[in-house]
């Protein structure tokens, strides 16, 4: 491509792809696509990009595709790659001249040469530090300025690199040009500040020179030195950086604060603060020195009247996570043994010491408390205008996670729980000056106990040993929640917001009938940000573990009521959340007793959900709610089906947008109302077609969608299968083979939980996984989880549909060309080898009973195996059998009646609609084969006989069947046939079975 004529075309195409006509627009978009690859692309581009003359929409597009060919093409080894040749002739022409006059392009110029030097710096582009120390030096202001920016944006780029090598060079370029940054940024900091007092318009030039010669040295202090403290350069400019800071606060005085270089003053300072973050963070060693003079100088400026009329939020914000940082450093903390601790710990933590004096400590904490705690007249002010936003805020939103409060909260818990012993009686005393009713007139005593109240609620855990909160709430804070009066609403709602903060770590249950009566009265307080921090403090209160419900239950119904029209009370999206996890929560905790209050939430949520159709997280509140509406309700939710199956059918189905919030949470509804379902709908069933695509989807909500899949089998097997049984199949063996050891267990689970509810359909619905079953028994599976779950689904087929069986053990002996009764034989071999992996009883059980289920037998196969046969059954008899101390006689713990009903304690949750079915549930058929696979043995069963249509882990005696089997074997082979088999069984095994079987 010949450059020059190659730019005049480039340069019409880039004209075209800044077009807003999308006629022109995509067919140049295309063009350039195109020419990505090809040689002198980029070299066209930096020529027009590089030509100031042309228009500044194109020459920005030019350099974005250039920026973007660096990424893609820059890389020897990329497809494609830009020639070593043409690379040379680039990276000359970025740093031939630093003039570009509009400063968005100047920056990405700066990306673009930080790129390249990410690649190709030193060993490939050694120039070009030298050449930008050079250029920063020259007197023209913009080719100074532009040449620093670049400077600036190698130096990021290089110190972010990461290996041991990238990181010695970067090293070994912070060493020889350290002094340079020094003397660079110490020159334009005095050119700034000389400017700034003599009110010379160009210091805003040299604030901006000051700023980008900073970030250099704050990149090549924390990245460029393994042990910085040892480099007198680099100590020295650290303790200058006090000094410049001071200054530059100083400077504010003198700068119209709503003018720009006000603004990139304060971001200036901002940016001393970060040195110093920076440098305790990667060098907490090296910091040590500066620990006493960083404390100082924070701990001054904003506990002190020496920050008044220079300080700003951001400031005092880095201020104290300055404090932080130093209180709560590990390496500051010497062991609990002080010989084995580092010197250089011992040494910080004497300084901590010696500065955290009492009267240090004290002063911090009076002045947070009593300065930064205080609402603002700005806060006060908006809980009048807008108090869902004033409560949003407060409840932690996100302009309140980026505004001072919480940073200073966070200080104050962290210096608290640093130095408790020495600020408890400090606290305490700011509570016992401020006992009883505040006066009602006086704004400043009500806002200063709202602050101090905060500071106990923070604290509550390292008060535990000192406040007898119990007594509190007695003898005063019940007292306060009753002082109506509109002004007194800071405090109640302070107090009902401090018992929240305490209710976890001390209060005793005996009172908390009158928290519940203090709740539903503060639930109907005149002021909306009260009801609202009240139905925060009651989540905490039934969210607790010492939490009984006999004694909230008188309150509900009231309380209950409250809530929901606080609901519908308010507008804000988030407050409608907030009410709507405290309503879950309470759902959650009193369970079905909930029952006769939801009529009108029940009548609401669909009008809700209308409204909420373009706030997706408040729809997945509503589905939380749901989801403990159901579980409450049970059986009676299906009163709810007009509404909740289609708010599943919308939250499950991958084809739709909101899909990706209200996924998780739609998948948990569907779930619960299964398990809550007393029976099928066909719009239940058909909420099915979304399952096969949330399998495809292969997200960690998996596991969920295979309880839905068994949910299903217990509520409507036939039906079920009959509809969906081939495409689950499909789904499950494509599954089968990419996916986790865990993954597969699941799905072996539900075709388990198919041959349990059907055995004699279920092998046949599922045929195509089964032989992949028993190839992997034979293959001896090494995950304990599936090989358990392989000789489960394997013992259900063996013990109820020994036909199918049959034809498997064929199938597989002739894809091996083996002997089926080789492969029989290997299968029982394997199964007696990995009966350990079986841990569940149930299972255990089956084993037992599939193994036995293949006796009485002549074959000699089966007659080899009878040892491992007999060992398995008194395993399996350990784990069912229990005795009876009255009668000494054994029964089989596994074995229900038919309407067996299992009781349930006042401290459990009722079974739901799929407990009892899973308990009651009836499989189709059991049958056990008299003449078990006699194409293979002929003679070796006895005929068929049908045992009672249930599980025969749960109807079946276990011990009844070891004795039947057994002596039908004895019969078969006569006594001494018999006692030949008894013989090949350890004396032990049979001591121990003779045990059970003579207490029949």
């Amino acid at each position: 491509m010949d450059i020059s004529c190659a730019s005049v075309v480039v340069l019409q195409t880039l004209t075209q792809a800044s077009s807003q006509d999308t006629a022109v627009l995509k067919p140049a978009e295309e063009q350039l696509k195109q020419w990505e690859t090809q040689p002198g692309f980029y070299s066209a581009l930096l020529n027009i990009f590089t030509n100031h003359s042309l228009d500044v929409n194109v020459r920005w597009l030019a350099v974005l595709y250039f920026k973007n060919g660096i990424d893609r093409y820059w890389r020897r080894i990329a497809p494609h790659a830009i020639s070593e040749e043409e690379k040379s002739s680039l990276r000359a022409g970025l740093i031939a001249n630093f003039n570009e006059p509009v400063n968005q392009i100047a920056t990405q110029i700066g990306v673009l040469i930080a790129k390249v030097a990410r690649l190709d710096c030193p060993r490939h582009w050694p120039e070009l530090i030298p050449t930008l120390l050079e250029s920063v030096k020259v007197q023209d202001d913009l080719r100074q300025h532009r040449a620093l920016l670049a400077f600036y944006h190698v130096t990021k780029t290089l110190s972010s690199k990461k290996l041991i090598a990238d990181k010695k060079l970067f090293q070994d370029l912070a060493s020889g040009i350290y002094n340079f940054a020094c003397s660079l940024w110490n020159h334009h900091t005095d050119t700034f500040l000389q400017q700034i007092y003599t009110g010379d318009v160009a210091a805003i030039n040299s604030l901006e020179r000051t700023s980008l010669s900073l970030k250099v040295l704050r990149k090549l202090t924390v990245h460029g030195f393994v042990e910085p403290h040892k480099n007198l350069e680099v100590m020295e400019f650290l303790n200058t950086v006090f000094e410049r800071l001071k200054q530059f606060l100083e400077c504010r005085r003198q700068v119209n604060p709503e003018s720009t270089c006000s603004e990139k003053l304060e971001k200036t300072i901002i940016l001393f603060t970060k040195v110093l973050l920076d440098f305790l963070d990667y060098h907490p060693f090296s910091f040590i020195s500066l620990i006493q003079r960083s404390l100082e100088f924070a701990v001054s400026y904003i506990f002190t009247g020496a920050g008044e009329g220079v300080v700003f939020e951001r400031f005092i914000v880095q201020c104290m996570n300055l404090i932080k940082m130093i209180v709560k450093n590990d390496a500051y903390k010497p062991a609990k043994n002080a010989e084995e601790s580092k010197p250089e710990t011992l040494e910080a933590h004497k300084i901590k010491l010696c500065f955290f004096s009492y009267s240090t400590l004290t002063e911090i904490c009076r002045r947070l408390v009593s300065h930064y705690f205080l609402l603002t007249p700005e806060e006060l002010s908006m809980w009048e205008e807008d108090p869902e936003g004033f409560a949003v805020e407060e409840a932690g939103g996100d302009s309140y996670k980026y505004s001072l409060r919480p940073c200073t909260e966070v200080l104050f818990l962290d210096i608290f729980h640093e130095y408790s012993q020495t600020l408890t009686p400090v606290l305490l005393e700011m509570v016992q000056n401020l006992h009883g009713p505040s006066d009602i007139d006086n704004t400043v005593e009500l806002v200063i106990k709202d602050a101090v109240y905060n500071a106990v609620g923070l604290a509550a855990y390292e008060l535990f040993d000192s406040v007898d909160f119990d007594q509190w709430f007695n003898n005063q804070l019940l007292a306060e929640l009753q002082v109506t009066h509109i002004r007194y609403k800071l405090i109640r709602r302070r107090v009902i917001w401090l018992i929240g903060q305490w209710i976890s770590v001390k209060f005793k249950s005996e009172l908390r009938p009158m928290l519940y009566e203090a709740i539903l009265n503060l639930m109907q307080d005149q002021d909306r940000v009260v009801r609202i921090e009240t139905a925060t403090t009651l989540k905490l209160a039934v969210d607790v573990f010492e939490f009984r419900t006999e004694q909230f239950v008188p309150y509900l119904e009231n309380i209950f009521s409250l809530l929901f029209h606080l609901l519908q009370e308010v507008t804000e999206c988030d407050t409608k959340m907030h009410v709507l996890h405290v309503i879950s929560c309470v759902i959650e905790r009193v369970g079905m007793q909930i029952r006769p209050y939801v009529g009108c939430l029940v009548q609401y949520l669909p009008l809700l959900w209308k409204q909420s159709e373009d706030h997706n997280m408040l729809r997945c509140a509503i589905l939380t709610t749901l989801i403990h509406l159901v579980q409450g309700l049970g059986a009676d939710s299906k009163n709810l089906y007009p509404f909740l199956l289609p708010i599943i059918q919308l939250s499950t189905d991958v084809s739709q947008p909101p899909h990706v919030y209200l996924l998780e949470d739609g998948l948990e509804l569907w779930l619960v109302t299964l398990e809550n379902s007393p029976s099928i709908t066909p719009e239940l069933l058909g909420i099915f077609q979304n399952m096969c695509a949330l399998l495809e989807l292969g997200s960690e909500n998996v596991k969920t969608c295979f309880q839905i899949i068994n949910a299903y089998i217990f509520l409507t097997s036939s039906e079920f299968l009959q509809n969906f049984s081939a495409v689950l199949c499909q789904s499950f063996c494509e599954m089968m083979q990419d996916i986790t050891t865990e993954g597969q267990a699941q799905v072996l689970k539900v075709v388990e939980n198919v041959l349990k509810v059907n055995p004699v359909l279920g092998p046949q619905m599922f045929q195509p996984l089964l032989p992949s079953v028993l190839k992997g028994i034979l293959d001896g599976e090494k995950y304990p989880v599936v090989m358990s779950t392989y000789l489960g689904i394997a013992g259900r087929v063996l013990l109820q549909n020994a036909g199918f069986f049959s034809s498997l053990l064929n199938q597989i002996a002739l894809e091996l060309s083996q002997e089926m009764d080789q492969i029989l034989g290997n299968i029982i071999e394997m199964w007696v080898d990995r009966m350990d992996n079986i841990t569940q009883p149930e299972r255990r059980k089956l084993s037992a009973l599939a193994l036995l289920s293949l006796l009485p037998s002549e074959n000699s196969l089966i007659q080899d195996k009878f040892c491992g046969i007999i060992n398995i059954c008194v395993e399996a008899l350990h784990d069912v059998l229990s005795e009876d101390p009255d009668t000494g006689t054994y029964k089989d713990c596994m074995v229900m009646s038919h309407f067996e009903e299992q009781k349930v304690s006042e401290d459990e949750e009722p079974p739901t609609e799929q407990d009892r079915r899973k308990k009651l549930m009836l499989p189709d058929l059991l049958s056990f084969s008299s003449n078990f696979v006699y194409e293979l043995f002929e003679h070796c069963f006895e005929p068929r006989r049908q045992l009672a249509l249930k599980d025969p882990v749960h109807s079946v005696s276990l011990q009844q069947f070891v004795y039947e089997k057994l002596k039908a074997q004895q019969e078969l082979l006569g006594e001494q046939g018999f006692q030949s088999l008894i013989e090949s069984v350890d004396t032990e095994v049979i001591r121990q079975l003779q045990g059970f079987l003579q207490k029949l």
